[in-house]
């Protein structure tokens, strides 16, 4: 089975189980944005398979179903930005400078929504026992 059937495969089978492609901290519960787990093994595995479902789900879901779908399965406060990149579709690292990124309306649009505060989003990253291995 090549990479691209494997990929199809694990879709069908998380969607036939939760209904969705569950976003990353639901499968890997304590894990930071930053961690090594995305970049090797199975966490870089469920990633790859998320952002090709993702992107299926580009095409059909408009903005509300995408916070919908978040709302199912609230981020960690540390995945605030990561949520909105996806809900958005931002790409702050096209940007010149990807550090200097201004998520100032994004957090308020996210605090509006219920689904966190950029207060809570600087604690959570900060946090020396959220930081995980990066």
């Amino acid at each position: 089975m090549n990479g691209s059937e494997w990929i199809d495969a694990r879709i069908t089978e998380l969607v036939v189980e939760h209904g969705a492609v569950p976003p990353p901290w639901f499968m890997f519960p304590n894990t930071h944005p930053y961690d090594i787990c995305w970049r090797m093994g199975a966490g870089e595995s469920h990633m790859a398979v998320f952002c090709v479902w993702w992107d299926q789900q580009k095409h059909n879901f408009d903005e509300s179903q995408r916070i919908e779908y978040f709302r199912k399965w609230p981020p960690p406060p540390r995945w605030l930005t990561w949520m909105m990149d996806f809900v958005w579709d931002l790409e702050p690292w096209e940007c010149e400078d990807p550090e200097s990124f201004d998520y100032s309306e994004y957090f308020t649009r996210v605090e509006e929504l219920g689904l966190g505060t950029k207060a809570e989003f600087e604690r959570d990253m900060d946090d020396p026992s959220t930081a995980g291995s990066f």
